[in-house]
Parts: structure tokens; C-alpha cells; sequence
């Protein structure tokens, strides 16, 4: 006859197991919570667009005269050049209840591009157009400013889109 083998038996205490369920629980309502206000709250990734040749942007293309494009009534197109130590345009001027969607690249090092008081927050690299777009429904300025150190002019990279009623 050969000897019986038993099988291990694991015991986890009572108390292990709630610590245990409690952080599977904790996990599932975390996960939840951020994919729920990420719609709610419009929550937009930024993405590369398209590629651009750095060296002849400003040259060529919507950068060759970045600014302010209008599709239709309230929809617009804002085609910004990030380049040492300024954004081109630095004011926008649209109205309240206006869309905007944002392409931005930058000619020559990399930048940031965050608009106080949206969801528009995004890195503009060099030969990379990002995309973010923004409704304004409130009249007033949103201050954009470059967040992304970018040389000793960097604290004077800042401009605005006005939003009148």
C-alpha cells in the first residue's frame, strides 16, 4: 500500500479574511469613482494629433498664422505655436457658450499648456500637435500659462482666452 498524502490546509483567520474583503471592496470604489467623474466631469486625455516638421511649422500649415478659426456659430478651432518664451496667439477672444478645441505644437523645445478653470492641461512637444478641446460658459479671462520649464524667459510664457458675453 502506498501512503496516503494529504493535501495542506490553509486556514486564513476571520480577521484576515474582512481586511481582505475590505480592500477588494476599497479597490472596486476607487475604480469606480475615478471612471465615473472622469465623465462627469469631461475628463479628455490629450493625444498626438499628427506629427509636424519643427524646423518649418511656423512656416507652413494653420502655424504659419496660429490663431483663432471659425467653424460654425459658437465652434471654433484655435491653432496655438508654442516657441521660446511666448505662445502665438496669447489672447483669444470668443463668446460665451463657445467651443474650442486647441492644437498645439511648439518649434522648439518642449512646453506645457494649461488653461486655468478647464479641463485643458496638456505637454506640447516639439514636432507633436496635441488636441484638447473646452466649453466656455462663463464670460471672463482663463489664463494660460506654460507649466513645463523651458529656459530663463519661462516665467513670461502666459497668455489668455477672453470670453465676453
Amino acid at each position: 500500500m502506498s501512503p496516503q498524502v494529504n493535501a495542506p490546509h490553509l486556514e486564513v483567520d476571520v480577521y484576515e479574511k474582512r481586511w481582505l474583503l475590505l480592500s477588494v471592496v476599497l479597490l472596486v470604489l476607487f475604480t469606480l469613482a475615478i471612471g465615473l467623474s472622469s465623465f462627469a466631469y469631461g475628463i479628455q486625455v490629450p493625444s498626438p494629433e499628427q506629427r509636424v516638421n519643427p524646423n518649418t511649422v511656423a512656416q507652413e500649415g494653420p502655424w504659419a498664422q496660429p490663431g483663432l478659426r471659425e467653424l460654425a456659430p459658437g465652434k471654433y478651432e484655435a491653432y496655438v505655436l508654442a516657441q521660446i518664451w511666448t505662445f502665438l496667439p496669447n489672447t483669444i477672444t470668443v463668446k460665451a457658450g463657445s467651443t474650442v478645441t486647441f492644437y498645439i505644437t511648439s518649434k522648439d523645445v518642449q512646453h506645457g499648456f494649461q488653461l486655468e478653470g478647464t479641463n485643458v492641461n496638456l505637454m506640447v512637444l516639439p514636432g507633436q500637435v496635441s488636441k484638447l478641446t473646452a466649453t466656455f460658459k462663463q464670460p471672463g479671462e482663463y489664463r494660460f500659462v506654460c507649466h513645463e520649464y523651458c529656459g530663463v524667459g519661462h516665467h513670461t510664457m502666459f497668455g489668455k482666452v477672453v470670453v465676453e458675453p
